[in-house]
């Protein structure tokens, strides 16, 4: 299925191995596609873009055979090739990468499918033993530098969004679009922007808001949810309307606090900063450790 949309290419070439790989950020469905001849072509060590083409045709082929449900409908966008013109291409999203990368036989691929194979040990391990969940969370949040104070409110925040979620489920709201829809509501109220523009304005995509905030708007943002649950559990909202007076009643006392502390400090509580200054940037490690192995 050929998409002639607008995407955003403005990161659209990534280095693997000072190889690129063209790819674009889809708005509407808040998704990344990657070319997949360009994955195939470094994987396999293609001459030629023709005979990354015809590796993937072939590949494609059998993976459709093989009954590869994610392929059924191919996507394709027009992506900048080497001679400065678009051509439509095949793209896949991370999940369809991914199932594309186990079925190509490469040394080069091999740690891609190390990796899944973990990631599935880890996922089945944390189903027998729910509590790995909460060890693995704090693990990943340490390797990626932040602090374990600004780590204790993140745990909490889960925590709290849990408790809103499990009420939501118990008023019969469902997952995915009402969720998302009653979030949007919450982050509106507390935040004086939806979730879409609090995102943009810190510069993100794909990456979960929650990660990117400060302590103080993690602080506010859980009192927003904690506070919607609480009212939800005293009201017992009967329809999804109802729900959504909740939620926005939940984050504007949340907001009435947030304009308070604006007011005290002189300094908006949201901002621009996201996990780049929060954190330490993966480069920085690598960078260290090449340091300890000379």
């Amino acid at each position: 299925m050929t998409e002639d949309k607008t995407v955003d290419e403005s990161n659209k070439i990534q280095l693997f191995e000072d190889k690129r790989i063209r790819t674009a950020w889809d708005e509407e469905e808040q998704e990344w596609y990657f070319s997949v001849v360009d994955v195939v072509s470094i994987l396999t060590d293609q001459a030629t873009p023709r005979n990354a083409s015809t590796y993937w045709a072939v590949l494609k082929k059998r993976l459709i055979e093989e009954g590869f449900q994610l392929l059924t409908n191919c996507k394709q966008l027009k992506l900048k090739a080497a001679d400065g013109k678009r051509y439509n291409t095949d793209v896949a999203n991370t999940e369809q990468l991914l199932r594309i990368i186990q079925s190509i036989p490469s040394p080069k691929a091999e740690p891609f499918k190390m990796w899944l194979a973990q990631v599935g040990r880890e996922r089945i391990d944390e189903t027998i033993d729910p509590e790995l969940t909460i060890d693995r969370a704090l693990a990943t949040y340490l390797k990626k530098g932040y602090t374990r104070e600004w780590i204790n409110q993140r745990l909490q925040a889960i925590q709290v969004r849990k408790e809103l979620t499990d009420e939501w489920d118990d008023r019969g709201i469902k997952r995915g679009q009402e969720y998302a829809i009653l979030t949007d509501e919450i982050t509106r109220a507390w935040s004086g922007m939806t979730t879409r523009q609090y995102k943009e304005l810190k510069g993100l995509k794909k990456e979960n808001l929650r990660d990117n905030m400060s302590t103080l708007e993690l602080v506010l943002n859980m009192l927003a949810e904690a506070t919607t649950t609480e009212i939800s559990k005293v009201t017992e909202p009967q329809t999804f309307e109802e729900s959504r007076q909740v939620a926005s009643r939940g984050g504007r006392i949340a907001g009435n606090t947030r304009k308070e502390i604006e007011a005290d400090t002189g300094k908006p509580v949201t901002t621009k900063k996201n996990a780049v200054d929060f954190s330490q940037l993966i480069a920085d490690v690598i960078e260290e450790a090449g340091k300890d192995e000379a």
